[in-house]
């Protein structure tokens, strides 16, 4: 069933945004700027957090979740080990949100229209996993770039 598979793709690229930020050799590499990088590994890390709990939690979940976005791409410095305690906390709360999602739901329309027009709430989970995918790589690259430097 497609809640399942999404819980393991969530599941497997939020264990390996871990891992990636884990692999920083320092706290304030997390947060270097250069040039034409536009955005921080601790800033995408921030990002995805706070993505995946209003789409998810907040929006399907009713979980409470207020999303400050403006505050994903503007803090900086959070330590290390509090952004992997908000990813284990983001994979519980996934867990327990698909895990009890009917088809009937995921043929419905998503309650938010996130791209200008509607679709159904389960392309839009598809999308979420396809999201996380992209900010992992660039946060895998965005590590290596930093490894190669020193």
């Amino acid at each position: 069933m497609l809640p399942d598979t999404l819980i393991q793709l969530f599941k497997r690229d939020l264990n390996k945004l871990k891992i990636e930020i884990d692999a920083y050799k320092t706290e304030s590499s997390l947060w270097f700027l250069d040039k034409d990088i536009n955005n921080t590994a601790g800033n995408l890390c921030l990002h995805v957090i706070g993505n995946l709990n209003h789409f998810i939690g907040a929006i399907i979940g009713n979980s409470g979740y207020v999303r400050r976005r403006d505050l994903e791409f503007s803090l900086n410095n959070i330590p290390k080990k509090d952004m992997l305690i908000q990813i284990d906390d983001t994979v519980q709360m996934i867990e327990k949100v698909l895990k009890h999602l009917s088809t009937k739901t995921l043929e419905e329309v998503y309650p938010v229209e996130v791209f200008g027009k509607p679709m159904t709430t389960e392309y839009f989970l598809v999308h979420l996993t396809t999201h996380l995918a992209y900010h992992l790589g660039q946060i895998n690259y965005h590590r290596r770039l930093l490894d190669s430097l020193e």
